[in-house]
């Protein structure tokens, strides 16, 4: 009987773990993320704004469009019907901000569809934390 709750309890914590881990390597460059601060100066001039698009749970900044969170196929299918039409080099920015980007859902789908879809112009909001700490903190541009 121990042995029996011995490897039971082994193959518990083992599952536990590999459901812990982080997720798959960022697909995204270092080129490709665009900083907080640059990007709130960006909103606040109200010019040239690119297509912003909110990937996660619930829309922070202001202008963005409201895809929901991308891990969910729908919401992914909604987002690639988004951009389906657009030029391929059109200023996109995604963020979603839900957690750090370790264990986000949503910015891997997203990223890797852009880059599927050959868009050569789209950034990924660098909010390494989640978007309370590494936006709303810092007091940038938030929807009313």
């Amino acid at each position: 009987m121990k042995k029996i709750i011995f490897y039971f309890s082994f193959a518990v914590i083992s599952f536990g773990f590999q459901q812990c881990k982080a997720q798959k390597p960022l697909n995204w460059t270092k080129d490709e993320l665009i900083q907080p601060a640059a990007f709130a100066k960006t909103i606040e001039s109200n010019k040239d704004l690119p297509l912003i698009y909110c990937i996660g749970p619930g829309v922070v900044i202001p202008h963005s469009i409201d895809i929901g969170m991308v891990k969910d196929s729908q919401n992914l299918q909604k987002f690639k019907n988004s951009i389906s039409k657009l030029s391929r080099d059109t200023n996109i920015v995604i963020y979603c901000g839900c957690c750090p980007f370790d264990h986000c859902p949503d910015v891997r789908p997203a990223v890797a569809l852009l880059k599927e879809m050959k868009f050569t112009n789209f950034h990924l909001l660098n909010l390494p934390d989640n978007i309370k700490t590494d936006w709303i903190s810092k007091g940038y541009p938030q929807v009313k």
